[in-house]
């Protein structure tokens, strides 16, 4: 039987795939210069464009579409249809997220590479492919696509950071990040071997009617568990010790505690945008799987996952926080900041299984992710222009920069209010109201006060960081930045005050669920 391919609903990566071999046969034909850089920055620009394109015409349809199907006829027992590519509500919520972080971290790119000392071709080149998988993995619905989705983001990030060539903490940066990529990777798929092996499936909605006694596991009849998976809990340890690997894998995707050293090195040694992509994108990516392993595959076994997720997201606030007080530099603070946010998202998905609503607390971990996500491109927008001018990129080199480049000035202390969730960043205030409530009706009340005092102590960095930007100094101003560096600032600003005044959108947010 010929397998029949929905092209409308792979058009996103299939778009930016094909931009990517674009820019690398443009490339090789024409001749190196600034004209050419521009080229192929604008050409990246408009595939990023056009995949965001497909994205809004899946969401406006509203109607969830699926393809790589099994045919029925091989598709064996249980009820529902195997497929491993599906375009839903959540498909398209952190796609779209993806990419119009993608359009910010792209007009940053054309600002690095501006200088001539990294390649562009390979630069943009691996960017697409980043974003490929970024694109794909929340449409994932199997575990090898998963997986392969995952490493798509994450490989070409490592050659992104060791761009900067002679750059010594660069190149320790993508050693540092592939070493932890290298071991979270093998967790990972030790962990997805476990489960395969236990429900002789790969698809995540097959995966959780088994592991739920919905249907029967490899050598059981129908409603019953194989001998080998009868025990007190209905299941064997190995399942157990399958789902915490592939938790720990994701885990150090997103920076989680006990997870989260590399974050600060890593993010201070690479290129500024590619800094802003392992926040942002590769962040989403993270969790994007996460969610569909915990919620959509593995929903039956949250008596074993949700008190370790809730555990591992008051560490990561904790640890997170009380390190990016310490912190002199710029981009450091903000990578610690990254992590104790990290667990801010963490904190709905130790209940989304057993709420009485799971579809508003795994919504409400999409809603603060996109807020965070905008307010995040945003500070590191204005960081990157702030380098241009000081090479250490600390603190205090942002003393007075309201006053030497008003524009810039403003938009840093905007987003770091948001971050902070103080009026007027009402949007995120509005994110840990929400997760704050979703928290304390889930019953994890002792996690709500963990997240309380959290905020506390995060409004500390914050603010300090922002009443620099006021102080007055008799420092030179900005160079002038490009245009790409300004509409890079403004895009990533225009988000984050779109979330502000209108907080009805983030409230729709929480209406998103992870579909199997």
């Amino acid at each position: 039987m010929i397998q029949q391919i929905d092209y409308f609903v792979i058009a996103p990566p299939l778009a930016l795939a094909v931009v990517a071999g674009l820019v690398l046969l443009l490339d090789v034909f024409l001749p190196v210069g600034t004209r050419t850089r521009s080229v192929l920055g604008l050409v990246t620009l408009a595939g990023v464009v056009a995949a965001l394109g497909f994205v809004i015409a899946q969401a406006v349809s509203g109607t969830p579409r699926a393809t790589f199907c099994v045919p029925p006829d091989l598709a064996g027992g249980g009820s529902g249809t195997l497929c491993s590519f599906v375009a839903d509500r959540f498909t398209t919520a952190f796609a779209g997220l993806v990419l119009v972080a993608a359009l910010v971290i792209v007009l940053m790119s054309m600002t690095e590479l501006a200088g001539g000392g990294i390649p562009a071709g390979e630069w943009y080149f691996l960017l697409l492919c980043t974003l490929v998988g970024a694109v794909t993995l929340p449409a994932s619905r199997d575990l090898v696509m998963l997986v392969v989705a995952l490493e798509l983001v994450s490989l070409p990030v490592f050659a992104l950071t060791a761009l900067k060539r002679y750059d010594g903490r660069a190149s320790e940066a993508a050693v540092k990040l592939f070493v932890v990529s290298v071991v979270s990777t093998a967790i990972m798929l030790f962990g997805v071997s476990l489960l395969y092996g236990i429900s002789g499936t790969v698809y995540l909605s097959r995966l959780a009617a088994v592991l739920s006694g919905g249907i029967a596991a490899p050598g059981a009849t129908a409603g019953t568990h194989s001998t080998a998976l009868e025990t007190a809990h209905g299941l064997p340890a190995v399942v157990t010790v399958g789902v915490v690997l592939v938790a720990a894998g994701f885990a150090f995707k997103i920076a989680a505690v006990p997870f989260h050293s590399w974050a600060a090195d890593v993010y201070q040694g690479a290129p500024i945008p590619v800094a802003a992509l392992l926040s942002v994108i590769s962040k989403a990516a993270g969790f994007a799987g996460l969610i569909l392993v915990l919620v959509t595959a593995l929903a039956g076994q949250s008596s074993t996952w949700g008190p370790v997720i809730a555990i591992v997201s008051a560490l990561t606030m904790t640890v997170g926080n009380l390190l990016a007080m310490r912190q002199r530099s710029a981009v450091r603070m903000l990578a610690w900041s990254s992590v104790a946010q990290s667990g801010y998202v963490l904190a709905p998905l130790a209940i989304a299984a057993t709420a009485a609503t799971p579809q508003a607390a795994t919504g409400t971990s999409v809603a603060y992710l996109v807020i965070y996500a905008a307010m995040n491109l945003g500070a590191f927008a204005v960081v990157m222009l702030v380098s241009r001018t000081a090479a250490r990129n600390e603190l205090d080199d942002y003393r007075g920069l309201v006053f030497r480049s008003p524009a810039a000035g403003i938009a840093l202390a905007f987003c770091l209010v948001c971050l902070a969730g103080l009026p007027p960043g009402l949007a995120g205030l509005f994110a840990k109201i929400f997760v704050f409530r979703t928290i304390v009706e889930g019953g994890l009340g002792w996690l709500a006060l963990v997240m309380a005092v959290n905020t506390v102590i995060g409004l500390y960095y914050y603010a300090t960081w922002a009443a620099r930007l006021f102080a007055p100094t008799g420092e030179r101003a900005l160079r002038r930045p490009s245009p790409t560096a300004w509409l890079a600032v403004g895009l990533a600003l225009g988000v984050a005050i779109l979330f502000s005044v209108a907080p009805q959108l983030v409230l729709d947010m929480t209406s998103l669920s992870a579909t199997g």
